[in-house]
């Protein structure tokens, strides 16, 4: 009995091996693809979102250049010397403008997609790169002098502490155009296959992409975010304790300026920085991978990274509204303005009346 049991048993499953082996010749079986190896297809934003990113971007081109140029000629005009600190606001300037000069190029790029071609694409990817860095270590550098005058009491010679200031923001703008020549790895590219609108995106062509692409982040995430956000914290916590510390409010004015420039900047790069990390982690495999994540991750790298862009508007506006010493120089320049225009004018006038009692003599 046992062992007519047996062998009903493996009758029973050689019917099932066969039928197995039928459907795997039918190409039947299920098929579990692997998520890192399905091909994550993008897609352009919608009209409306397009069109609407597209016009903040003009507003804030239309308001960043008049604005950083007009900073940039108080700063650069003052007829008193230059602290340490309005020379790196200054440059911080210089970046904000240069960051406004390819806010146009993006508009288009939202809504037609990128139609500059490669070298434009490097070019303006280049700018926008040594931005990120500049700006972000100019902070640091202004929260080091802070640290320093109100901290520390530092009272080196006046002379000295402009020259080293003006060494070490061409220092600033070496390494940040250093640390932004990964940029020169972006080019034109098509969306995905079944779309003939172009992006411009990195494009790693030599050796292993995800080996240069987690060294160059490795970079931008220590030097151009982690190490100065540190710095800035540091050095603010420690000045703003001594502060309180302090009965006077003359050094509190001083510093709202500063303060709010240091929060604007984390309000706008923060998330891009965030979320760039989350994009990098999840390349290296340390979080877990899956298209709608990607998809998600790219939406939010897009939203953040025009958030980034505003940046380059809003250090005017917090000038106008928080500086009091800046809208004074301000003021004094617009009068000294208007005093040399009414000099010139009534020297003018002067000229052009002796000119005509001079010919009326002769006639």
């Amino acid at each position: 009995m046992l062992f007519s049991t047996v062998m009903s048993i493996t009758f029973d499953f050689t019917d099932f091996y066969e039928l197995l082996n039928y459907t795997n010749y039918s190409n039947e079986t299920p098929y579990i693809p692997n998520p890192k190896t399905l091909a994550c297809e993008m897609t352009p934003p919608e009209p409306t979102a397009a069109l609407t990113l597209c016009l903040i971007l003009i507003a804030t081109f239309l308001l960043a250049v008049p604005g950083n140029l007009l900073v940039g000629w108080v700063i650069g005009t003052s007829r008193q010397a230059l602290t340490p600190s309005d020379v790196y606001l200054f440059h911080l300037t210089i970046a904000d403008g240069l960051m406004a000069l390819t806010l146009p190029f993006e508009a288009v790029s939202v809504l037609k997609g990128w139609l500059f071609g490669d070298f434009m694409c490097k070019l303006l990817s280049l700018i926008i790169e040594a931005n990120f860095y500049t700006s972000i270590i100019f902070l640091a550098c202004i929260s080091v002098d802070r640290y320093l005058v109100i901290v520390r009491a530092s009272e080196t010679h006046k002379s000295r502490q402009r020259a080293f200031s003006r060494l070490l923001c061409a220092s600033i703008w070496a390494l940040g155009w250093g640390l932004a020549l990964p940029a020169l790895f972006n080019d034109a590219t098509k969306l995905n296959d079944d779309s003939d609108r172009m992006i411009c995106a990195e494009s790693f062509d030599i050796g292993s992409a995800t080996s240069w692409r987690l060294v160059t982040r490795g970079f931008r995430h220590i030097f151009g975010f982690l190490l100065p956000l540190f710095i800035m914290i540091t050095c603010y916590s420690i000045t703003i304790a001594r502060l309180l510390r302090t009965r006077g409010f003359q050094k509190h004015r001083a510093m709202r300026v500063i303060i709010a420039v240091v929060i604007a900047f984390l309000l706008c790069w923060a998330p891009y920085n965030i979320t760039m990390i989350i994009d990098t982690l999840m390349r290296a495999d340390v979080l877990p991978y899956d298209c709608a994540m990607r998809k998600s991750v790219t939406l939010a790298l897009t939203a953040t990274n025009n958030l980034a862009l505003l940046h380059s508007c809003i250090n005017p506006v917090l000038y106008a509204f928080v500086g009091e010493k800046f809208r004074k120089k301000m003021m004094l320049l617009f009068q000294r303005k208007l005093r040399q225009e009414r000099m010139s004018g009534s020297k003018f006038s002067r000229s052009t009346s002796q000119t005509s009692e001079g010919k009326g003599a002769v006639l």
